[in-house]
């Protein structure tokens, strides 16, 4: 295994280290990777030319899930049940990334019904009869978490088939995500959601003290803080980043931001600036009141918007790794996840947000420079 001897990542402060010296990263999202080994198991090739191609552009960091609940092809076919056929796909993702030297950070349920998620762990309660009122109820009911727990528990005492090494004594992945983009509509306050965040934290941590772990918010900040509303974009989602993040066994924060998504209405430059601002609250809070770093998870800029042309993205993604860039000087950010990377032949993971690197030179060209920037400020860091 060729990142077994390069230790596990962790944090101290406000910065990533591994072996004990600072850790930043350009990284990318590619949440398909076991889904389209499973669906088509000739197409593993996929996952290999992607980690190629960013290794090629200096991408060291990945966010993938590791779920897939009942439906088509699913990992978890019903509550404790696996298709182990799929979690060889998982597997094979993992030993992928250890060759190409990417680490992987591993989401391990939804927030949307897409691949299942918290509805499909609502509706399985509902069929052995849990009088549950909506899909709010994944949060508080004990049935539905014990569901949840036991994903936890088999996906982290997994086995990996090809390495024959446990996913919670493999290096290769650099963290645990508990949930993409928890919502909760029944309560705004962000209290329901730090309950459970709390309790699966701590649930994670009983198993895998090794691996951090982050929970996978987007930073809309609650009740805790109420000024700092001000930087939302205009709602609510309940969830609260500051309340959330300051639990302990929660080793980092996280952000995504779509302003061409919350803030349709708006031009690019009006974008931009909420993106400014979103970023440097964050990133401020993480450093002085959450005292942890933070981790920029998802970022992108849609092809299906009005007035759409690659030099908009473009500059759209050079402003946003000019800020991490920045911040990283400052200290207290590990780096950016670009949503999402894709190979060529794979247009049925379009979202409008997906990048071919091969065949966009230009941002291609973009996410390569900011690697390098990265990897040259983590060499000058790492001089005593």
């Amino acid at each position: 295994m060729s990142l077994g001897a390069s230790g596990f990542v962790q944090t101290r402060g406000t910065q990533f280290v591994l072996n004990d010296t600072p850790f930043l990263f350009n990284g990318f999202n590619a949440y398909w990777m076991m889904h389209v080994i499973a669906s088509q198991p000739t197409e593993r090739y996929k996952v290999s030319n992607v980690f190629r191609e960013s290794a090629a552009a200096g991408l060291t960091v990945c966010r993938t899930w590791a779920f897939s609940d009942g439906g088509d092809q699913a990992l978890q076919i019903s509550p404790g049940v696996y298709d182990e056929y799929v979690f060889q796909a998982l597997d094979f993702v993992v030993s992928e990334a250890a060759k190409y030297k990417v680490r992987l950070i591993l989401s391990l349920s939804n927030n949307y019904q897409d691949f299942g998620g918290r509805p499909q762990y609502v509706n399985w309660a509902r069929t052995i009869g849990v009088q549950l009122s909506s899909d709010d109820d994944f949060y508080t009911n004990e049935v539905v978490k014990g569901f949840y727990k036991n994903h936890v528990q088999i996906v982290l005492t997994r086995i990996n088939t090809i390495t024959g090494v446990a996913y919670k004594d493999d290096p290769t992945i650099m963290a645990w995500e508990l949930i993409n983009e928890p919502r909760c509509q029944s309560d705004y306050s962000g209290n329901t959601v730090n309950a459970w965040v709390q309790e699966m934290a701590s649930h994670v941590k009983s198993i895998d003290k090794k691996h951090l772990l982050e929970i996978g918010m987007e930073g809309f900040y609650g009740d805790s803080i109420p000024d700092r509303k001000q930087y939302n974009p205009g709602y609510q989602v309940g969830t609260d980043f500051i309340s959330s993040n300051l639990i302990k066994e929660i080793d980092f924060t996280t952000i995504h931001a779509y302003p061409d998504a919350w803030l349709s209405a708006q031009n690019d430059d009006a974008q931009m600036a909420f993106m400014r601002r979103w970023m440097t609250s964050h990133w401020t809070d993480s450093r002085t009141i959450l005292k942890k770093p933070m981790v920029f998870t998802e970022f992108g800029k849609s092809n299906k918007d009005p007035g759409f042309s690659i030099s908009s993205r473009d500059a759209f993604l050079n402003s946003v790794y000019n800020s991490i860039y920045s911040f990283a000087r400052g200290g207290g950010i590990g780096g950016g996840l670009v949503w999402q990377i894709v190979g060529e032949g794979m247009e049925s993971y379009s979202d409008g947000y997906e990048i071919v690197l091969s065949e966009s030179p230009s941002t291609s060209s973009i996410i390569s420079q900011q690697s390098r920037q990265m990897i040259a400020l983590q060499h000058k860091m790492s001089r005593p």
